[in-house]
């Protein structure tokens, strides 16, 4: 009697995709923070206009804003936002998941304690780096608004990189650097630690898959909103110094430094002036963080796709 080997079924598994490199993860962040930055940089306009109302001694209205400049005013300084983005999101985003990726392959972890710490430090390094592009973006955004004989009339990104360097001096571009760099640290412990953590916890307890649209769009629209609450008062802070000007007769700037303009503000116009502004930039925060992580998720998707 002959007897026929029956041979076991194989599993097929799919392979883990490999790895971005180094190069596609920086490229991506860039890219989709630029790209999301041109949606809501409408809002950025109105709500560093908002902010910066009360300093000038007026008081805000959307209404007038859009009859005074039109609503192609909101896009003012759209340029020198994008390129902000360029060298802010790629080196914010891509540094962190460099940084959050060695680290665990020196503890054998990643926990949220080291999402924390590489977060806020990689967040203000991208806000040292990306200052000048900030400082450029603030005076555009807000020039419209200023009485006539205080404009600067920027004629564009050059004309302000050209006009601060030879007016105002190299230090100029870093004007205000101290709190973006501390709101920056805070960004990258809200949005981009938290990101991470609430990706985990909606997979987990929501069945989401992970890195999924819905689930990058769920983490983001949370991580969005914990981090405009936390960081309006740098932001205020930081606008506030970007644009500030040397008194005439002293020749002194206004404003030194975060503790001491916070200070300030809150003895003349009241903590809670620092506040002025936010529900555009909630919906600046909310919206740059959604839709930069869901296209920066779609570009790498794609990448993957295409490479395989």
């Amino acid at each position: 009697m002959s007897t026929t080997a029956i041979a076991a079924p194989t599993m097929s598994s799919t392979p883990a995709p490999a790895p971005l490199s180094k190069p596609v993860v920086f490229a991506t962040s860039g890219l989709g923070g630029m790209l999301g930055w041109v949606l809501v940089h409408p809002a950025n306009t109105a709500a560093v206009r908002m902010n910066l109302a009360s300093l000038q001694g007026t008081k805000f209205s959307f209404g007038a804003m859009i009859r005074e400049n039109g609503v192609m005013s909101l896009y003012d300084g759209l340029a020198a936002g994008v390129w902000r983005q360029v060298f802010y999101a790629s080196s914010r985003f891509g540094l962190f998941e460099t940084c959050r990726d060695k680290l665990h392959e020196i503890r054998g972890k990643t926990d949220f304690a080291g999402r924390v710490a590489v977060g806020a430090v990689t967040g203000a390094t991208a806000a040292i780096i990306s200052c000048p592009m900030e400082v450029a973006t603030v005076r555009m955004s807000n020039d419209a608004t200023l009485p006539a004989a205080e404009r600067r009339n920027y004629k564009g990104v050059a004309d302000v990189v050209k006009r601060i360097y030879v007016e105002e001096g190299a230090a100029a571009f870093w004007r205000g650097s101290s709190p973006f760099a501390q709101r920056a640290a805070l960004v990258g412990v809200f949005q981009v630690a938290t990101l991470d953590q609430f990706k985990e916890m909606y997979a987990h307890y929501l069945g989401q898959k992970k890195n999924s649209v819905p689930n990058v769009f769920c983490a983001a629209m949370t991580s969005g909103l914990i981090y405009s609450i936390a960081t309006m008062p740098l932001e205020a802070s930081k606008n506030r110094m970007a644009n500030q000007k040397p008194d005439p007769k002293t020749g002194k700037l206004p404003y030194t430094g975060t503790v001491q303009l916070m200070r300030t503000v809150a003895a003349k116009e009241g903590f809670l002036s620092l506040y002025n502004g936010f529900l555009p930039y909630y919906m600046r925060c909310g919206g740059h963080t959604v839709s930069m992580f869901i296209i920066v998720q779609m570009l790498r998707d794609f990448y993957t796709k295409s490479t395989m």
